[in-house]
This record gives structure tokens, sequence and C-alpha cells, in this order.
């Protein structure tokens, strides 16, 4: 039998570095491993706020973290989903819940039954079946409860983090938890000349450290990954339109919505995420439709509240590593690739591929199969991400600049062209292996760009419409008043987890 992994070494700190640590910190207990993550002292991290998803609720809560401790200490509020706004055509928008439409009927699918009312010369809109929805639109907020048994209060929510707070508070915890923390800079790599793998790692402080596990979270540069083991990116620029963003934080102006911006701009998209002390702002955009400056211009003239930052601006790259894990490296966050944030995925792939790791944790044989089975799980994720970032942008009506008339045009992988194919035939939605949005996230984006399907599920056509239309009717009233009996988001904030003053990332 091989011998145990003894020694993971983490290179970057940061939300990345931070969330590896605290996750592995825990996996080590009571077990013979040491854990150590180099960060570089010089380093400032952007911290211009961070959406999250849902499992970013649980990924805190399995590591013994309190909900309430957590949001204090991050200034974070709450995300009952995403607004687009003037993404289908100006004047329009729409909203993506981390819930499900209405519920089943006679185990039929819920949006067949707006389908086929909406075909006979109704005007259903699927978003008043939400009740996350109805709560975002009036400005409240209110947990789930966990004993309701009514479909229709089942949800979902994340937050909205200070990731620079958010990487402080898992230092102090992971470091608590043993991990050794060292602050310097790589200046040399050493492999292994007999089979290729890190041996050792030697620190500007002429520090050496020796591992059997390097996790790379070093961000786009991949000092490890790429640095040092050649491992280059897959480039996706062919399929993602924007390119660059720039960013700038502002003064909170009024209360903090419970839901993400996403607004459709000239060239790509505006991002506004409410923490408690601040507001996060950004554009992204493609770099071929708009300048710099111009972008820049752009967003400044959008934002409220007086700046409190530098505008920054970043060029990302536009892909994955060919592989995420080779031989005893495996990279993390940016230093695995990049898609852009539109849904707020960076978090979540962090925690996705930690996940891997953890159910395909190496021995000291590095066992190739295991390591090609994580390989290909994350290349499967991300093509079915690529897909859902697409439709955003394909299925838009606008033709007001060369931007949106671009995206329109632009192709698109066989796979979400056969999922539109059937969505527009009869309102099915394909569901693939290793998708991170199911069918509700699927059904918002076709219903908030007006797709509409040429025909219903045939097996309705033996239901009563009359009576359909009836217990909906029920459903809308039911949903519409328990939004109404909610605290509003501030509030909630207010009389739970309100942040202290002084926590602030400067």
């Amino acid at each position: 039998m091989a011998q145990a992994v003894k020694k993971i070494v983490i290179v970057g700190g940061g939300t990345t570095g931070w969330m590896a640590a605290a996750s592995l910190s825990r996996y080590i207990q009571d077990k013979d491993m040491s854990l150590t993550l180099i960060e570089s002292p010089n380093i400032n991290t952007v911290g211009v706020g961070e959406a999250t998803i849902p499992n970013f609720v649980d990924f805190n809560r399995n590591l013994g973290i309190n909900d309430a401790e957590l949001i204090k200490a991050t200034q974070a509020t709450f995300k009952l989903g995403i607004e687009f706004e003037e993404w289908s055509q100006k004047g329009e928008r729409f909203f993506h819940p981390f819930a499900a439409y209405g519920a089943p009927i006679e185990n039929l699918d819920f949006h067949q039954y707006i389908n086929k009312l909406n075909a006979e010369g109704k005007q259903l809109d699927i978003e008043d079946y939400s009740f996350p929805i109805q709560l975002a639109k009036k400005g409240g907020f209110a947990q789930p409860n966990p004993n309701q048994n009514n479909p229709l209060a089942q949800y979902s929510y994340a937050y909205h983090i200070d990731a620079v707070l958010y990487a402080k508070f898992l230092t102090e915890f992971s470091v608590k938890r043993g991990v050794n923390h060292i602050l310097a800079n790589v200046s040399e790599v050493k492999l292994n000349a007999e089979n290729g793998f890190i041996q050792a790692l030697t620190l500007d402080n002429g520090k050496h450290i020796e591992g059997d596990l390097f996790i790379d979270c070093s961000g786009f540069k991949g000092v490890l990954i790429e640095g040092a083991m050649g491992i280059g990116l897959d480039d996706l620029s062919h399929l993602l339109p924007c390119d660059s963003a720039v960013a700038v934080q502002t003064e909170l102006v009024g209360e903090p919505t419970p839901y993400t911006r996403a607004i459709a701009k000239e060239a790509g998209w505006q991002w506004c995420i409410p923490l408690q002390h601040r507001m996060g702002n950004g554009y992204i955009y493609s770099s071929k439709f708009i300048t710099d400056e111009e972008a820049k211009q752009s967003l400044l003239d959008s934002v409220k509240g007086r700046t409190i930052t530098d505008v920054k601006t970043f060029k990302f790259p536009l892909g994955r590593r060919k592989v995420s894990w080779h031989k005893n490296c495996f990279a993390l966050g940016l230093a695995a690739g990049f898609l852009e944030p539109l849904e707020s995925l960076g978090i979540s792939l962090i925690q996705t591929a930690l996940a891997k790791l953890m159910t395909f944790f190496p021995d000291m044989s590095f066992n190739q199969a295991d390591i090609d089975e994580v390989n290909r799980l994350h290349n499967d994720e991300l093509d079915r991400i690529v897909d859902f970032l697409l439709v955003h942008y394909k299925l838009t009506q606008r033709t007001d600049t060369a931007f949106w008339r671009y995206c329109q045009e632009m192709p698109i992988p066989k796979t979400l062209e056969h999922k539109i194919a059937m969505y527009k035939n009869r309102g099915h939605v394909v569901m693939y292996d290793n998708e991170s949005f199911q069918q509700a996230s699927w059904l918002s984006m076709f219903y908030g760009f007006n797709v509409t399907p040429s025909r219903y599920d045939v097996r309705l056509d033996h239901f009563n419409s009359s009576a359909i239309a009836e217990n909906l009717a029920k459903m809308k009233a039911q949903i519409a008043m328990a939004a109404n009996n909610c605290l509003s988001h501030q509030a909630f904030i207010d009389k739970h987890c309100k942040a202290n003053n002084d926590v602030k990332n400067q």
C-alpha cells in the first residue's frame, strides 16, 4: 500500500488560498499531516466585493462557522439571486432566483402549465410563482423554514461578501487550526529530475519548504502549474466575448438590495454588489468594442454615491488549464483558469474543485486514473458553465450596438445549440451531466429572453385549463401574501447580523 501524503503546501493566499487552507485544515484533523500556506506580502487583493451562490453558505457551515459571525465579520448582505437589466432589450429586466418556479402538478413540470395557458391567450408571468423573486422585488428577506413542507417556500440564498475581509477571517480561522502561515515569495521551484514532480520550494527569505502535494493558488501567473510545470491554458476567448474589467468601490446609497444587479451596457455589463458598508461596482467589457478609458468613464457616469477607491483596470485571460491537476500539483482558483464572473461562479469553482480533490485525495502514488478523473469532471463542469454564460449573450434581441449584434451572430457549442432548439420546440430543458445550473436557472434565461416554445407538453391536454388557471391563481396569491409579511432586507440585517462599524477592509 502506498504511503500517505504527509506535507501539503499551498502557494498563494487571498480568498482561494485561505478557502483551501480552511477546508484542508478540517480534513487533516487527527491525521499525521502538516499544512503550510505561503503568501506573498507584496500582492494587494482586489477587494471589489464578491457575490456568491448558495453552496457558499453550505461551505462555511460545514467548516463549523456560525452564519451571523461570518456575516458580521465580512460586512455581508444576503442574495436571493441576480436581477438582469436591459439584457433582452432596453427597458426590460428579469430575475434569476435560487429556487424552482411554482410546484409540480401531477408530476409534470410547472413551467409547462404556464406555457399551455399562455398558448391559449393568457399572459402569465412565471416570476409571479417564485417566492424569492417576489421577496426581492419588495426589498425583503427571510430565511427558509427548514420544517416547511410547502414546495413554494423552498428556496436558497447566498451572500454578498467583502472578499478581503473574508480572506482575513479564514486566515485567523485556519491558523488557529494549525496551518503554518509564511509571508514570503517563492523564488525557485525544485522539480524531481526523474519524475518531474515538485520536490521543494525556495523562498526569498532563504527558507526551503518541502512538500508532497502542492496547491497552486497564485492567481493568473500559475507560479507552480505553469511557471514550473509548463501547463498552459486552453484559450476560450473565441467563445466568451468579454476580456477586460474596470472596478471601483462607492459609498452605499440607500438600503442594500437582497440581490446582485447585472446591467447590460454598450459593450458588456455592469455589476452592482451591495455590502453593509459600501457598494462594489464593475464593468466587464470586450476590448474589441470599447477602449479602457471609455469603459472607465461609462462606469463612473453610472455609479451612485461617492467613489472611495481609484478605478482599477483588469485584463484577464479567458481559458482553463489544459489540466488543473498535474503530477503532485493541483491548480485552484485563477491559477486553474478564468471564466467571466457573470453568474458569481468564482468562489463556487474553488469549492467544487476542492470537493473533487477531497473525493480523490491522493496517496504518494498519485494514481494517474484519479488525476484523469478529476480533470475530466472539472472540464465537463466548465463546458456546461460556458454554455450557460453564452446563453446570456446569444439570446439577446438588442441591436443598438455592435457588441450586441456580434453576440447574436457569434458561434456557440453544439450542446448549447441543441438545448436552445429543444426549448424552442417543446419547452423541454435538456440537462447534461455535471451541470452547475439546474432546470430553473435555464428557465430564468429562456423566459427572461422571451423565448416562446412552439408547443407545450401534450400530456397537459388532459387537464382543464380553467382548473389549472384557478390553481395557479391560488399559488400566486399565496406567494404574494407571504412576501408581504417579511421584514425588509435592511431590517433583517439590523435585527440579526449587523456588522460593527469598525469592521472594514481598509
